[in-house]
């Protein structure tokens, strides 16, 4: 049994991703997760946004090296490939407007330096909507996409050490030209399911190709795979990702079916499992999974997977989403507050003093009195301590015990009081960084039990000698505070503990 949990605030430190899709998101090792590029609202994006997950941090760095119309590394692009090897992610082709792309790119992740490649052999034409796998930790296979005219049903391999392409030559009978299919390597063979073929109908075939591997000596070919079970329907725009024994399939793009042009975008999760060689429909507990959409990233982190972006005809999403296996921690974590693109608040300030009653009322006197504007209130949305994840898992640390799933109110205070404690003595020489994002929740939580209880914003109230020592209630994110903040933030929050 898997879960679906939209992502919370306590869950990360640093600011994620702005909505995009088209963009790639690829495991560098087991430490980060790093995003490129992708499109909103006609743009097309070349930036580097990296999650690090030991930190649960995201950032985004300063990348040096080859210059490309004036600017670091690739031009800005959309529905590219991206492909890690090692510590190195290489990315070629895509998008940018109306023209497609044949660039080839790596970007070292341990020192942050792009290098334009150039590359010789049997080199691949400009395109988009292709897909790409790793063979091994040295060559890439690239196949299919779409170059302006036509689909594509070619098969590239190339060797980063070399940095030789050679087109495959493949016997026997070939798959469809399409774009917009995952390709994926399974041991020794390539797995390319579904994509957008010529004259535009959407597929749903599995094929396989063998004779990529130089050790197994095997004639290149392509086999259709007609398995049993529950297989998607057909679909581009989709992610295949690895988990363990089987590959796991989320959302895409289709149609309303063969009398209807109508698009259709999925939500649905399937995996195709590798012991049984079936597909399953993977079991999901709660009936709240993620909006349907297309074009979007999943990535395997531990037993997680990391959904981020897409798009579904209409909106480009911002939000992230975690599938979890049931014994997860945030398996059956309530309603907290979510990252992603906040909706536009029309509320007036009467109409929002109705709905959330006399607390909402004093919250939005206690913005007023401080110069905040009542919509940053609802963008706040701060959790209460059990629904903070990243506050409970300090403060169990720092009182020597796992709460795991016994979630009892003694608890939840024993570990809130050891992280109140832990944070009077420290100083800001002592004070993680990673600790930042919980102390600045606590801090505002605090504020707003304080104002609540007493009904009234006085200078004793607080035990403050003026108004303007309460500095970082507005903040929406650690990632706003510069270094010279932590000492205020933190004698803030001491004297709020009083």
């Amino acid at each position: 049994m898997h879960h679906w949990v939209r992502a919370s605030s306590s869950d990360f430190t640093g600011t994620p991703p702005q909505p995009r899709s088209g963009h790639t998101a690829v495991n560098v090792g087991k430490s980060m997760v790093v995003v490129f590029g992708g499109l909103v609202d006609k743009k097309f994006l070349n930036d580097i946004i990296v999650y690090d997950i030991e930190n649960k941090l995201w950032f985004e760095p300063e990348c040096t090296g080859s210059e490309s119309e004036g600017q670091v590394g690739p031009t800005p692009r959309a529905f590219h490939v991206a492909i890690t090897i090692d510590c190195h992610m290489f990315i070629f082709g895509g998008r940018s407007g109306g023209k497609r792309l044949g660039d080839f790119w790596v970007l070292d992740t341990d020192i942050w330096q792009w290098s334009e490649l150039t590359s010789f052999g049997d080199l691949p034409t400009p395109r988009d909507f292709s897909a790409a796998a790793a063979i091994g930790n040295q060559k890439i296979v690239l196949c299919g996409g779409w170059d302006g005219k036509k689909w594509l049903s070619d098969v590239y391999v190339m060797d980063t050490m070399s940095l030789e392409w050679m087109e495959l030559s493949v016997s026997g009978s070939l798959p469809p030209p399409r774009c917009g299919h995952t390709a994926t390597m399974v041991e020794k063979r390539l797995l390319v399911f579904g994509g957008r073929g010529g004259g535009g109908p959407i597929m749903g075939d599995l094929w396989a190709l063998k004779g990529l591997i130089d050790e197994e000596r095997e004639t290149p070919g392509w086999t259709q795979l007609k398995l049993p079970g529950q297989a998607p329907s057909s679909r581009c725009g989709h992610t295949v990702t690895s988990g363990g024994h089987y590959l796991l399939l989320f959302g895409g793009h289709g149609t309303g079916g063969w009398l209807s042009r109508y698009d259709v975008y999925y939500n649905d999760t399937i995996i195709l499992d590798r012991v049984t060689a079936q597909w399953k429909r993977l079991p999901i507990s709660n009936d709240e999974p993620p909006p349907p959409r297309a074009y979007h990233t999943m990535t395997c982190i531990g037993a997680r997977h990391l959904l981020l972006g897409g798009f579904d005809g209409k909106l480009t999403f911002g939000d992230l989403w975690w599938l979890v296996p049931e014994d997860d921690p945030i398996a059956n974590r309530s309603s907290v507050p979510q990252i992603g693109n906040p909706p536009e608040i029309k509320e007036s300030e009467r109409e929002l003093d109705k709905e959330r009653g006399q607390e909402g009322s004093t919250m939005v006197e206690l913005q007023k009195k401080m110069g905040v504007s009542v919509s940053s209130v609802l963008r706040l949305q701060i959790p209460e301590e059990s629904e903070d994840q990243e506050f409970v898992e300090l403060g169990t640390r720092l009182i020597g015990e796992d709460v795991g799933d016994d979630r009892t109110s003694m608890m939840i205070q024993m570990a809130s009081q050891a992280v109140r404690q832990h944070w009077k003595e420290s100083t800001p020489m002592t004070l993680q960084l990673k600790e930042l994002s919980s102390l600045l929740r606590d801090y505002q939580r605090l504020v707003n039990r304080k104002y609540t209880a007493q009904n009234s914003l006085t200078s004793a109230d607080f035990g403050l000698p003026r108004m303007k020592t309460l500095t970082f209630y507005h903040i929406k994110s650690s990632s706003e505070l510069r270094m010279d903040d932590i000492p205020k933030l933190l004698e803030e929050y001491k004297t709020l503990l009083i």
